[in-house]
């Protein structure tokens, strides 16, 4: 039920543009909302667990990793919960980071798996116990599951920092991560084709226009950003690049260490390195989330949800008229911040 205390207005999208976006959204069979002045862009159902998650009780120990949609969060993810935890690679590779991590905006609404598409999956699942119960388990509210985990607890998120727990930063830590918008839009492209959750059906270039128009999920995606990058002092909240991860993982190896109060030796460092390399990780069954290609949320014959852990690769995607209006528009969202990322030229 929708909360009338929530402090930020929701607004419908109008319904001949959601009945356009859900031809190519295959996924989505109710619509959309926006949230708050700057209209972040969410499915319908979010209404309903925007007030929950938003006064959720926040724990001193609490980790959160915050991101844009395939900025490195999955990575962010498994370097964050190695380091806090001492180095445990023993229980990282037996429990799934699905497990150590918390979905936060994955509701008891089904927010991102519709309730027709969980009663789809259930049916094709329905000659295992198991996989039903592991079903029940992935689409959980994120809220549900954390209120009964131990501390430290770890979270996972794409919501902006506006959307979440009005006390985060209070005390909790927070570790945002961000990348290029081009090799964001082009990753998350693939991903929306594979997972059936989202079940998107056009090309590239039509994607690519949902996504800076922000007619797409958690988009505006430099307001995402800015929001993180104007709490970057904040003790509570240690601001990654993807590229920095990509240039000198031993430097934000080093990084988050110091956010966390850790001293590892030589070898330890590059064991974790080691741990976290693309090459590995790309065949680390904890963190490459099986279960969901095991359920059918993942396509059958679909990519690793790792996928090339490079940068720069939206050069294969974009004509010479896509990347001028790629730079219009990162030049037009970046002209009244010292927001840079560390890799594009100033």
């Amino acid at each position: 039920m929708e909360n009338n205390n929530y402090p930020l207005k929701i607004r419908d999208v109008e319904p001949e543009l959601a009945e356009m976006l859900m031809k190519y959204f295959t996924g989505e069979h109710t619509g959309f909302v926006q949230v708050g002045p700057k209209g972040y862009f969410l499915p319908h159902r979010f209404k309903y667990e925007a007030f929950k998650i938003y006064t959720m009780e926040v724990r001193p120990t609490d980790v959160f990793v915050v991101s844009y949609p395939r900025s490195g969060t999955t990575w962010t993810q498994e370097l964050v919960w190695m380091v806090a935890n001492d180095l445990d690679y023993e229980t990282a590779n037996k429990i799934p980071l699905t497990e150590r991590y918390p979905f936060l905006e994955i509701c008891r609404f089904s927010v991102y798996v519709h309730p027709v598409m969980k009663k789809r999956f259930q049916e094709e699942n329905s000659d295992c116990e198991r996989k039903l119960k592991l079903l029940e388990y992935v689409t959980q509210s994120g809220v549900d599951q954390l209120e009964d985990m131990p501390s430290p607890r770890f979270v996972k998120t794409h919501l902006p920092l506006s959307l979440l727990p009005s006390t985060l930063l209070d005390s909790a830590k927070v570790i945002y991560v961000a990348r290029d918008p081009r090799d964001v839009a082009v990753s998350f492209f693939h991903l929306n084709k594979s997972m059936r959750t989202q079940g998107y059906i056009g090309d590239f270039k039509t994607y690519w226009q949902f996504f800076i128009k922000d007619l797409h999920h958690w988009t505006p995606y430099f307001e995402h950003i800015k929001e993180a990058w104007e709490q970057r002092r904040n003790p509570n909240l240690l601001f990654l690049f993807y590229e920095e991860l990509s240039k000198d993982l031993r430097a934000a190896v080093e990084r988050v260490s110091k956010f966390f109060g850790k001293k590892f030796t030589e070898k330890q460092i590059a064991d974790l390195c080691e741990h976290l390399s693309i090459e590995n990780f790309k065949v680390n069954k904890s963190v490459n989330y099986d279960v969901m290609r095991e359920l059918g949320i993942l396509k059958a014959g679909a990519a690793t949800f790792i996928r090339k852990g490079k940068a720069g690769g939206w050069r294969d995607y974009f004509d010479e008229e896509m990347t001028a209006e790629a730079d219009k528009w990162i030049a037009k969202n970046l002209r009244d911040t010292d927001f840079r990322f560390p890799h594009m030229s100033q």
